[in-house]
C-alpha cells in the first residue's frame, strides 16, 4: 500500500501527514571530481538476461538451474548483503539449490513443465511459503512465523517449474503502519536502497521485489498491491510492473490489507518477462471466491499478445493533469504520449484523476475495516507467536526500541479501532469506493478508448526514515486500486538518473490488451536500462 495516494489527495491530513524536512533529505550534488559509483564486482555474468535467454542456456546445457541458482545467490550476496547493500532480500531459501537440481532431474529426463521451469524467482515477504522461510510482512511481530502450507500462487508457481530463491524486502505491513513512514523500511529488514540512486527511495510496498529485479538479482519476483504497491516502485525503479484485475490472481495465504483491492503481481524488466510470470500466476482458486471468474478470464498464453503493432488504431485516453507539473517528468510524459502516436494511436485527454478525486476518503475507510478483518483472520489461522491485530499493537509497544524506532503504528490503531464489515460506514465506503468501476467504464465508454495512460508516480524521493515519504506528485494508481482493475507501469526515461515509468490501465480482465500496448511502447524505445548504483544524483550535463 502506498500512501502517497492518500498524500496527495488529503485523506490522512487529519492524522498528521508531514512533508517536512524535504530540504534537509535532498541528496547534494556530487563533487565533480568524485567518484559516484559504488564500487561492484565484475560484470554480472546473467546481467539483463531475460527468461527466454535463460531457458536458451538451460535448453543448450551452457548452464544448469542449480548454476543459475548459484549466480544469483552470489550476485545477492555480492551487491545486497555487501557492496552497495541493497536490502531488498529479507531471507534466502535453504532449499533453493536443491530444488534447482530437481528442476534439472527432470529436465535431463525430458520433462519440461513450461517457461519458468528451472528459473530462479523472489517473492514478497508477505506470501506464505510452506518451507523453512517465514512470512512476517517485516514485521518483528510476526518474526518466527513459518506457515505449514504455500500460498495458492506460490504452489502455482512450484508447479511451473519456478525455483524460489527467497523473499524481498518490504514497506512493513505493507505500507499501512504509519502515516510518517518510509517506504521500503520494515522492523525485520530494514531499509531497502534504490539501486539507481543509492540514497533514494524503491517506493513501496513491494520495494524488495522492484530493486531485486532492477539490480539482476532474480530474473523476475513477485510483489502484491492495494493501491500502487506494484506500480510505484516498480517505476521507481525502472522496471515493468503489472497490477492484475482483482480476481485473476489468489490471495490465499497472503498477508491482507484489503478483501476488495488486494492482488499480487509480477515484476520484471521486460514486458514479455511479465506476461510469462502472469501466466504462471493466474488462475482460479476454491479458496478465494473473487477468483471465480479467472480461469475463464485468464489467458493460456499472454505472450501470444505481445506485438510491436499492438498500438495501431487504438484509443488512448490521455490523463491531462499529467501534462503540467515537474518540467522533467512533463517532458518524458509527452514525449511518450509523441511515441504513442507514432505507433498508431489516436489519443484524446481525458480527467480521469478529476472524476475520482473525491473517492479516496471512502478508500482509506474500506481499507481500514477490512485490514482489521482480514489481519485478524490471517493471524488466528497462522503460525505467528501474535494472533491478532491488538497483539501486534500490544507487541510493537512493548518492543518500541527495535519494532518502532522512526514512526509509529498510528495506521494500526486506527485499523483496531474500527467496528466489523457489518457497520454502516463501511457498507457506504465501500458502495463510494466501487462506484469508480462505473466512472472508469462510462469513461471509456464515452470516448471510446482501448485504455487509459498517465504518469505512474513522480521521481523517486530521498529516503528520510524520520520524517517518512513525501509526495513527488504524478500518483495515477488510485483509479485501478479502487476498481479492482488492471494496470501495468513500463520505464518511460529517465530525469537525473531517476526513473519514472509510463502506465497503462484499463477495464476488467484486459491484461492481454494492456500487455500488447505496452510491449509495443518498450520495443519502440528501449529506455530499460541496468542500474548504476550512484551514491548520489549525477552532475548536470
Amino acid at each position: 500500500m502506498d500512501r502517497r495516494n492518500f498524500i496527495q489527495l488529503g485523506t490522512m491530513a487529519g492524522l498528521g501527514v508531514t512533508t517536512a524536512g524535504i530540504a534537509a533529505c535532498t541528496s547534494p550534488v556530487i563533487d565533480k571530481n568524485a567518484d559516484n559509483q559504488t564500487k561492484l564486482p565484475e560484470k554480472f555474468e546473467l546481467e539483463e538476461m531475460t527468461i527466454a535467454d535463460l531457458q536458451q542456456k538451460l535448453e543448450s546445457g551452457e548452464y544448469t538451474s542449480e548454476k543459475l541458482t548459484r549466480l544469483y545467490l552470489d550476485r545477492i550476496a555480492e551487491i545486497d548483503h555487501d557492496g552497495p547493500k541493497l536490502n531488498a532480500v529479507i531471507e534466502l531459501n535453504p532449499d533453493a539449490l536443491a530444488t534447482a537440481g530437481e528442476m534439472d532431474a527432470e529436465r535431463k529426463n525430458k520433462k519440461i513443465r513450461g517457461p519458468m521451469h528451472g528459473i530462479p524467482v523472489l517473492i514478497k515477504d508477505n506470501i506464505a511459503t510452506g518451507d523453512k522461510m517465514m512470512t512476517t510482512a517485516g514485521s518483528l511481530a510476526l518474526d518466527g512465523n513459518v506457515e505449514q502450507s504455500d500460498a495458492f500462487i506460490v504452489k502455482k508457481l512450484r508447479d511451473a517449474g519456478a525455483v524460489i530463491v527467497g523473499k524481498t524486502n518490504l514497506s512493513e505491513w505493507a505500507n499501512f503502519r504509519s502515516t510518517r513512514s518510509a517506504s521500503g523500511w520494515s522492523s525485520r529488514g530494514g531499509q531497502t536502497k534504490n539501486p539507481c540512486v543509492l540514497n533514494r527511495n524503491p517506493s513501496g510496498s513491494s520495494s524488495g521485489s522492484a530493486a531485486a529485479v532492477a539490480a539482476n538479482l532474480c530474473s523476475v519476483a513477485v510483489g502484491t498491491e492495494t493501491d500502487g504497491s506494484v506500480i510505484a516502485p516498480s517505476s521507481c525503479c525502472g522496471i515493468v510492473g503489472l497490477k492484475p484485475t482483482v480476481g485473476l490472481l489468489s490471495r490465499s495465504g497472503i498477508i491482507p490489507i484489503s478483501a476488495t483491492q488486494d492482488t499480487a503481481g509480477p515484476m520484471a524488466r521486460t514486458v514479455r518477462d511479465a506476461a510469462i510470470l502472469l501466466g504462471a500466476l493466474a488462475g482460479s482458486d476454491p479458496a478465494d471466491e473473487v477468483t471465480k471468474l479467472a480461469d475463464e478470464n485468464k489467458k493460456v498464453d499472454y505472450t501470444a499478445f505481445l506485438s510491436k503493432d499492438a498500438l495501431k488504431g487504438k484509443r488512448i485516453g490521455i490523463e491531462k493533469s499529467f501534462l503540467a507539473g515537474h518540467e522533467g517528468v512533463t517532458g518524458l510524459y509527452k514525449q511518450a504520449i509523441v511515441t504513442l502516436k507514432a505507433l498508431g494511436a489516436e489519443v484524446i485527454e481525458i480527467e480521469l484523476l478529476k472524476l475520482t478525486k473525491e473517492l479516496g476518503d471512502a478508500e482509506f475507510d474500506v481499507l481500514c475495516y477490512e485490514f482489521k478483518d482480514g489481519v485478524n483472520k490471517y493471524l488466528a489461522a497462522s503460525r505467528s507467536p501474535v494472533r491478532s491485530l491488538a497483539g501486534v499493537i500490544d507487541y510493537n509497544r512493548k518492543n518500541e526500541s527495535k519494532a518502532m524506532p522512526f514512526f509509529k503504528q498510528e495506521l494500526l490503531e486506527l485499523c483496531e479501532s474500527k467496528g466489523g464489515l457489518d457497520s454502516a460506514e463501511y457498507r457506504q465506503a465501500l458502495k463510494k469506493s466501487l462506484s469508480s468501476r462505473t466512472m472508469i467504464e462510462k469513461l471509456m465508454s464515452n470516448n471510446r478508448l482501448d485504455a487509459i495512460a498517465g504518469t505512474s508516480i513522480g521521481l523517486p524521493g530521498c529516503t528520510d526514515p524520520v520524517n517518512g515519504d513525501y509526495d513527488t506528485g504524478f500518483y495515477f494508481c488510485p483509479p485501478a486500486a479502487m476498481a479492482g482493475f488492471p494496470h501495468i507501469t513500463v520505464p518511460m526515461g529517465k530525469v537525473h538518473a531517476l526513473p519514472v515509468g509510463l502506465s497503462l490501465m484499463a477495464g476488467a480482465w484486459k491484461e492481454a490488451e494492456l500487455l500488447g500496448f505496452a510491449y509495443a511502447f518498450e520495443q519502440a524505445t528501449l529506455f530499460r536500462e541496468a542500474p548504476a548504483f550512484l551514491e548520489n544524483l549525477p552532475e548536470p550535463a
